[in-house]
């Protein structure tokens, strides 16, 4: 059966925090989604299948000393493969390889013989397509991410704070060569410390990053709202917020 399309394709999945109110690190590139993007299919051993291989080749050895990779493979608008690999702005070369070779070997068994997929790790993303979307912002592939708990009270103080703290992210966010920041501050309302992280694809500009940052962070109250913990995770951008370090230098 052929990959279905995606649309805006939004969803809540509950994330279970290494600890609720605790001061843990998560440490691994855990699996956060996949989306078979595309309802065209190739055929194995075709110059579709020779291109998206060279460009998953590309884009693991790329990618790694900087964090970020794009390629196109072929001449042929019918047989050409754009991809781009993203790994979280902290991530080391080697962790950033490991994670690029994991989402290639896996896009093959999730999305097989899909001309575009995308898929997402803590530690990285990568995206393919047999249409041109580099610079562009990708609202088509979407999903959010929350904690399974919510705040007790002051719901509204909570959701203040981090709307503060995330849109203070984007702002800073345009001065950075990798477009990821992080940061955090104390809700003393709660008398807890929030840690958020903010992060684009390179293949945007500025202003379109905190575009896509912004319309993203939008989406707050729909899919956060109270939870003390989440992230909305996009093509072309991503936020996450929580209320322990997310990455070893907010420890």
């Amino acid at each position: 059966m052929k990959p279905s399309k995606s649309t805006i394709f939004l969803f809540a999945l509950i994330l279970l925090s290494p600890s609720a109110f605790g001061e843990d690190i998560v440490t691994d590139s855990a699996f956060l989604n996949h989306i078979c993007i595309s309802f065209d299919n190739y055929t194995a051993n075709s110059s579709y299948a020779s291109n998206l291989n060279q460009a998953f080749a590309q884009l693991a050895s790329k990618a790694p000393p900087s964090g970020y990779a794009q390629a196109s493979i072929g001449k042929d608008p019918q047989t050409q493969v754009n991809g781009l690999g993203l790994c979280r702005g902290d991530v080391s070369p080697a962790d950033c390889k490991n994670c690029i070779v994991t989402g290639t070997d896996e896009l093959k068994v999730r999305c097989p013989l899909s001309k575009g997929a995308a898929i997402w790790f803590d530690y990285c993303q990568l995206k393919y397509s047999n249409a041109q979307f580099f610079g562009r912002i990708d609202n088509r592939n979407k999903f959010s991410l929350v904690n399974v708990q919510s705040v007790e009270s002051n719901v509204t103080v909570f959701n203040e704070e981090v709307m503060g703290l995330l849109s203070d992210l984007v702002q800073k966010v345009g001065g950075t060569p990798k477009l990821y920041v992080v940061g955090d501050r104390e809700i003393e309302a709660f008398k807890k410390r929030l840690y958020g992280l903010v992060q684009c694809s390179r293949d945007l500009s500025v202003a379109a990053c905190k575009k896509c940052l912004s319309d993203a962070v939008g989406e707050l109250s729909r899919c956060c709202d109270g939870r003390i913990g989440g992230r909305v995770v996009g093509g072309s951008c991503n936020f996450r917020y929580e209320l322990y370090p997310i990455v070893d230098e907010q420890k």
